[in-house]
């Protein structure tokens, strides 16, 4: 039995979108996992499986997200030592003041990578390490102003999902 933490991308913002905790546990557990629990309703959720590919729990839980939801609901899911290490590696770029991260669907390329880093400017600043992209940002906001954003990331890397460092770390610390 494995642990894992899944990220939603896309889930309640707006009217149409709307995706409530307990809703998420209950299609979590329809799609057989268990041990389900939420953290904020941002769409994080650890649950314990037998199934080992990524993919395959990935695929399980949109499912049954889509069933529950009424929408699709991309999934990106990690190991809780992968989540660890996320957490950690935050660590080493030192101080900024805002810290973003997203959460990659499927690993980068070398040359996706190369691009997304040779986007950086002098206030902000993205690091890629695996399936996750650290946003740095110095002196400016990650708001509608900022030019690296998860869209950003997106359109160079793949499907992704963000969530600001404080619940990375937290997360990571709660479940790892």
């Amino acid at each position: 039995m494995g642990t894992y933490v899944g990220f939603l991308r896309a889930i309640n913002l707006g009217k149409n979108r709307k995706f409530p905790k307990d809703a998420i546990v209950r299609a979590t557990e329809a799609a057989g996992m268990t041990d389900v629990a939420t953290y904020i309703n941002t769409g994080n959720v650890r649950f314990e499986t037998t199934m080992r590919s990524r993919a395959r729990i990935e695929a399980a839980l949109e499912e049954a997200y889509r069933e529950e939801a009424g929408f699709e609901v991309p999934t990106i899911v990690f190991t809780t030592r992968e989540l660890k290490e996320i957490a950690e590696r935050a660590r080493s770029f030192g101080e900024s003041e805002r810290h973003y991260v997203s959460l990659l669907k499927e690993p980068p390329s070398a040359a996706a990578v190369k691009a997304m880093e040779e986007a950086s400017t002098a206030t902000e600043v993205a690091k890629v390490g695996g399936r996750a992209v650290h946003l740095l940002y110095h002196g400016s906001s990650y708001g509608s102003d900022a030019k690296l954003t998860n869209l950003q990331v997106e359109k160079l890397l793949g499907v992704a999902t963000n969530r600001n460092l404080t619940v990375v770390s937290a997360l990571a610390e709660k479940w790892c």
